[in-house]
């Protein structure tokens, strides 16, 4: 395998055939899927646009906008599955062939995405159905990241592991981009059932890449079954590894506090005046931030001080959000949005590198899943929040205080972790489980 980086060192990992494989078919399934993000959430928020809900709390009656909180409870449908499966993936990952864990995973993926299609085509618009296959795909997603993401050490050399994580970090924000951008493209052309479609067909490609993968490894870790011995293994490992586990919090409590996504189509249309196409365009602030400093960082031969980096880029991903939430114009709220993905970039590239090189083998599926509870859960929890907050308080007081929070929660890490902050990713002995 090609292992001369002088030429092109950022895209060095792309030079082994089977995580370009890889790499090219999720990239056209992560397209798809985003797209559907998009359409659900839109699909959602059309159903409900205009109605309130009226509850009875402390001898009150308080009046809530339905599509507030539809939209968040979409994030309560999204993260259910995630925490249900989540550790099952991870199992699956570690005792099981990882490839033929993404196909499986794939092609249920693309069954419910099709069923999704068929439904609405036929004009079965039913709020039920919508959150019962967004569910269900949620929880073919679970079982499919570990797999996936502990593939990637097997495909790549060691000393190119940084750039593949470089690279599926770039992989996911160009997906972010072009994902919302045509999906609101062929919504303002086309109907909802068109999107679910070409997400099923997105699939496909993902299969086909993996399947066409040489690698054949077995399963990495030696012990058999799937029961609780391997999970707590996996959990001890994880939790004991200060570094990982700070690192997990600190996303969690980002994400949870300070996503802001799952209130754009309220912010698109109630707040900046827009529709469907000025929603699909503001949602690819963030990604095209997050591309824009994935390409700076990328000027650099490496990231020093690791770790004071990654806290001072997830602090500026929550300032960043909670001024999202007071801006009122379209070319503020962008730049806000953009910054956002800037942030969250850095600190994913760090985060994933730092994991994965201090994680055994053995036991990267089950850490996977684990971070998987963490930095899955945590913005679907926070769709449910926001959309709870939104309707009670309004959208912008709801992202604005998330942002807040982020920023507040961050310091709280900086401080109850001092080897995060010292933390320059140099050398394996600062990942010595404490």
């Amino acid at each position: 395998m090609p292992n001369n980086t002088a030429s092109n060192p950022r895209l060095v990992a792309l030079q082994h055939r089977d995580f370009r494989l890889l790499w090219l078919g999720q990239l056209v399934s992560t397209i798809g899927s985003q797209m559907q993000f998009i359409a659900v959430n839109w699909h959602v928020f059309n159903l409900l646009e205009g109605q309130s809900v009226t509850v009875q709390f402390l001898g009150r009656e308080f009046g809530l906008d339905a599509g507030a909180l539809g939209l968040g409870t979409l994030g309560l449908v999204r993260v259910i599955p995630i925490v249900l499966f989540a550790l099952l993936g991870g199992l699956l990952a570690d005792m099981r062939n990882r490839r033929q864990v993404l196909i499986w995973t794939h092609s249920v993926g693309a069954l419910f995405s099709a069923i999704l299609a068929g439904l609405t085509f036929s004009g079965y618009d039913n709020l039920a159905i919508i959150y019962l296959l967004t569910g269900a795909g949620a929880a073919a997603f679970a079982l499919e990241q570990p797999s996936k993401q502990s593939l990637v050490p097997n495909l790549v050399p060691r000393e190119h592991l940084t750039n593949a994580i470089s690279l599926n970090t770039l992989l996911y924000q160009i997906a972010n981009i072009s994902g919302p951008a045509l999906a609101g493209v062929l919504l303002s052309l086309f109907s909802l059932g068109v999107v679910y479609a070409l997400d099923a067909v997105t699939f496909i490609a993902a299969i086909v890449a993996v399947a066409l993968i040489q690698h054949r490894g077995r399963a990495a870790a030696q012990v058999t079954g799937l029961g609780w011995p391997a999970l707590i293994e996996g959990l001890t490992f994880t939790y004991r590894s200060r570094l990982i586990w700070s690192t997990m919090l600190l996303d969690f409590f980002a994400t949870f506090f300070g996503s802001a996504r799952t209130m754009l189509p309220i912010v698109a249309s109630d707040i900046l005046g827009l529709g469907v196409q000025g929603y699909g365009l503001l949602a690819t602030a963030q990604p095209i931030g997050a591309v824009i400093a994935g390409a700076v960082t990328s000027l650099r031969r490496d990231i020093h001080r690791q770790g004071l980096v990654l806290l001072v880029s997830v602090g500026l991903y929550g300032l960043a959000t909670a001024l999202f939430g007071l801006s009122t114009n379209f070319a503020l709220s962008y730049l806000l949005f953009g910054l956002t993905g800037a942030g969250d970039t850095i600190s994913t590239v760090i985060r994933g590198t730092l994991r994965q090189t201090m994680t055994p083998d053995s036991l990267r599926g089950r850490m996977t899943s684990v971070n998987m509870v963490f930095y899955m859960g945590g913005p679907q929890l926070g769709e449910l929040e926001a959309g709870l907050v939104a309707a009670l308080a309004g959208v912008p007081f709801a992202i604005f205080t998330g942002g807040l929070a982020t920023v507040l929660l961050t310091g709280w890490v900086a401080w109850k972790y001092p080897r995060l902050r010292r933390y320059t990713g140099q050398t394996a002995t600062e990942a010595i489980i404490a």
